[in-house]
């Protein structure tokens, strides 16, 4: 059993990470997806806080969010660690495209929420990487906005939209959605729009 499953299914977890972020005076909101299959994208990400943040959101709201990593990362001595935070080890190095692997796990389990940082990391970046559009399409799976807003102090899972195809129209859904949101560093935010 992994800690994200475990901190979903504790009420002790639950009520110590909603403890915490009054504490620290953030607050949450979620709007829930009608599915328990789904991709979970996060935004903006721009501090090392935001795991923090994310793990707190997870206990408070009980959502068993996973994330991918690469296969090496699942070894001794970071394997138990990586496995116990909920990560699924992807094989980089496989003729199977990561968007075929990652998909594929969803046709594995009747439960899975998959976390993934479109901008791939907390630098400033000049767009959003794309896998998770195309994983979510191909697993035929809902796309779910979460966030950090770090002007109001709000962490949270806005509407989710099941991927059309239209990877241009479906990109304005997102902008729309994070238009307004301010990350920890705002400077670092990544522009939310396709590669040229």
């Amino acid at each position: 059993m992994s800690l994200a499953y475990g901190i979903q299914k504790s009420p002790i977890a639950q009520r110590l990470a909603y403890f915490i972020l009054r504490l620290i005076g953030w607050r949450t909101h979620v709007i829930r997806p009608r599915t328990s299959r789904y991709v979970l994208i996060g935004a903006p990400h721009t501090s090392n806080w935001d795991f923090g943040l994310m793990l707190l959101l997870m206990g408070a709201e009980r959502l068993p969010i996973r994330f991918m990593g690469k296969d090496s990362l699942f070894r001794w001595p970071l394997g138990p660690l990586m496995r116990a935070l909920g990560g699924i080890p992807v094989n980089r190095r496989e003729r199977t495209s990561l968007v075929d692997q990652v998909a594929a796990k969803f046709s594995e389990r009747g439960e899975l929420i998959i976390g993934i940082a479109p901008e791939g990391t907390r630098k400033k970046t000049s767009h959003w990487k794309t896998g998770f559009y195309y994983i979510a399409l191909k697993a035929k799976v809902p796309i779910a906005m979460a966030y950090l807003d770090y002007g109001n102090r709000v962490i949270g899972v806005g509407p989710s939209f099941m991927p059309s195809g239209d990877i241009h129209a479906d990109f304005e859904i997102i902008k729309d959605f994070y238009a307004g949101i301010v990350g920890k560093n705002p400077k670092r935010q990544g522009e939310i729009t396709l590669a040229s």
